[in-house]
């Protein structure tokens, strides 16, 4: 049985990979909600609470380190994905993000939607105060 988390975020400025990740979210039982943009993302937190998000590493705003950045000074257990098609597992960005605890996975595009229902499993137990190392999936 799945544990109940707050709903999920997905932040892509492609509405295609939106529809694709909120799809692949709410047929694995979880509710999902989407942003176009980070400000928008922004927008959303004053009004829901989230249990983890997937951030697009490149936004028009602002990237999605950075926005993880923000996320990161209200919530520092908060569960965080970047989804790229930019960056590589390897990247040494990707890297120390994940190693300083900036972000929590990465998954890289094109990803297979099994890839995503992993993560969100692995990590939903974050909020019941699980302690779980970041991974790159």
């Amino acid at each position: 049985m799945k544990e109940k988390i707050a709903p999920i975020l997905v932040v892509d400025d492609e509405p295609e990979m939106c529809w694709i990740l909120e799809n692949i979210i709410r047929k694995s039982g979880f509710t999902c909600k989407t942003a176009l943009s980070a400000q928008a993302a922004i927008t959303l937190t004053e009004s829901t609470s989230f249990g983890m998000a997937f951030f697009d590493a490149k936004l028009p705003d602002i990237d999605g380190l950075e926005l993880a950045r923000q996320f990161r000074k209200t919530d520092i257990r908060f569960p965080i994905v970047i989804v790229s098609g930019y960056f590589y597992q390897d990247d040494q960005t990707i890297e120390g993000a994940l190693e300083s605890g900036l972000i929590t996975a990465f998954v890289a595009k094109p990803f297979n939607h099994d890839e995503i229902v992993s993560v969100i499993t692995r990590y939903a137990s974050r909020q019941a105060g699980k302690d779980i190392p970041p991974t790159r999936e």
